[in-house]
């Protein structure tokens, strides 16, 4: 039985024929012509500003709050419902990540709890240097009210968009709806370059900074001088070419992860206790990872005898990220809220969703589903 991936890569001839040709040039590193063209496509794709590719999607948000001047002592807000990797550059600053919860509408940052906060943070003279939202598993947070918070105690935003590459916030792309906005090319994401992030902004001079940044802040002598701390962030030109033929298939990859959602709503969304994570009327999602939460009361089972039944059954499943105040390398950091993330990952799972997925795989894994519904959990009389 063959395993079936929550995220794999997804390749294709042109990649391999780009990477070939970066190859045969001998121009593997530093930088190169495709990281100028993979930066320029990018910032096609998206709608135009200005974009620095980076070794990681992490890097472009420890760049992004550098740029916003984020120093020791300083606080940035933070979706509590995401990744490790969209706080830990704050601490990587010497700043102290505060974090926000979602709301239900979207998974995402919400609005209402941030302006509570900003108010509070606002009365007693302590205001955020910066507030990094997540677009969660692809989905656009509800920007145009966010910035309006924001926009009141002049807060700038940097957008985790390392989920969401190819979803749109009425109509504008994921990635340029804040201040600053990161992508990742890992490889569980839509598109991958192995490893690799971007940086983008409206503002040209901050991208020219971040460049600068991330080849370790060389001067432009012709020995090697620094004036200032940098980093090794740039990406390589061989993965660059990765990446431009990625590109090329984008709309392709978005259109089969929507399908694979498509597919698991019609064939599961009817049972009881099952609730997909819902689209906003704002927003169109490239369904990064289709994910859903279950009521172990109406559903029989819980989100983790699931879940432990498709790794039975080789199929790779993890639940919905654990927020960041629970965790414990931020024990003590302050929280605004908290119930609705807490409730999604403790009822939420992240079904297989790669954009290579066949139909076989896909009747799989909603098989596998229903047998946990029509059989009970391990602990009841019927057994796996």
């Amino acid at each position: 039985m063959n395993k079936i991936l929550l995220s794999p890569p997804h390749m294709g001839p042109e990649e391999r024929d780009l990477l070939v040709a970066a190859f045969d040039s001998n121009w593997i590193a530093p930088l190169g012509e495709h990281v100028d063209r993979f930066e320029s496509e990018l910032a096609s794709v998206v709608g135009g500003g200005h974009i620095a590719a980076l070794s990681s999607g992490t890097g472009a948000i420890h760049l992004a709050l550098t740029i916003l001047g984020v120093g020791a002592e300083d606080d940035v807000l933070v979706s509590s419902l995401t990744f490790a990797a969209s706080a830990n550059p704050v601490c990587y600053l010497g700043a102290r990540p505060s974090f926000v919860d979602a709301e239900r509408t979207s998974w995402n940052l919400d609005p209402i709890l941030l302006a509570e906060e900003l108010e509070t943070r606002a009365k007693g003279g302590k205001l955020p240097k910066a507030v990094i939202v997540v677009d969660l598993y692809g989905h656009p947070a509800d920007f145009d009210r966010i910035r309006a918070v924001c926009a009141q105690y002049e807060i700038p935003i940097v957008e985790d968009a390392a989920e969401a590459l190819g979803s749109t916030y009425k109509g504008r792309a994921a990635g340029t709806l804040g201040d600053l906005g990161i992508f990742s090319f890992n490889g569980n994401k839509i598109i991958t370059t192995s490893g690799g992030g971007a940086l983008w902004s409206a503002h040209k001079e901050w991208i020219d900074r971040a460049r600068y940044l991330s080849t370790q802040a060389r001067d432009p002598a012709p020995y090697y001088q620094h004036s200032a701390t940098g980093f090794n962030y740039r990406l390589s030109n061989l993965l660059a070419a990765v990446g431009r033929g990625q590109l090329r298939v984008l709309h392709d990859r978005v259109a089969a992860r929507r399908a694979n959602f498509a597919y698991y709503y019609e064939h599961l969304g009817h049972l009881p206790g099952i609730d997909f994570m819902p689209e906003a009327p704002y927003a169109s999602s490239n369904r990064w990872l289709t994910c859903l939460t279950i009521d172990p009361v109406a559903f029989g089972a819980t989100r983790e005898d699931v879940r432990l039944y498709l790794t039975s059954q080789q199929i790779e499943s993890r639940p919905v990220w654990k927020p960041m105040h629970l965790q414990p390398v931020f024990k003590g950091c302050p929280m605004r809220g908290g119930a609705v993330s807490e409730d999604l990952f403790e009822r939420g799972i992240c079904l297989p969703s790669g954009s290579n997925l066949s139909r076989d795989d896909l009747e799989r894994v909603v098989e596998a589903v229903r047998y946990v519904y029509e059989k009970g959990p391990p602990s009841s009389t019927h057994s796996f």
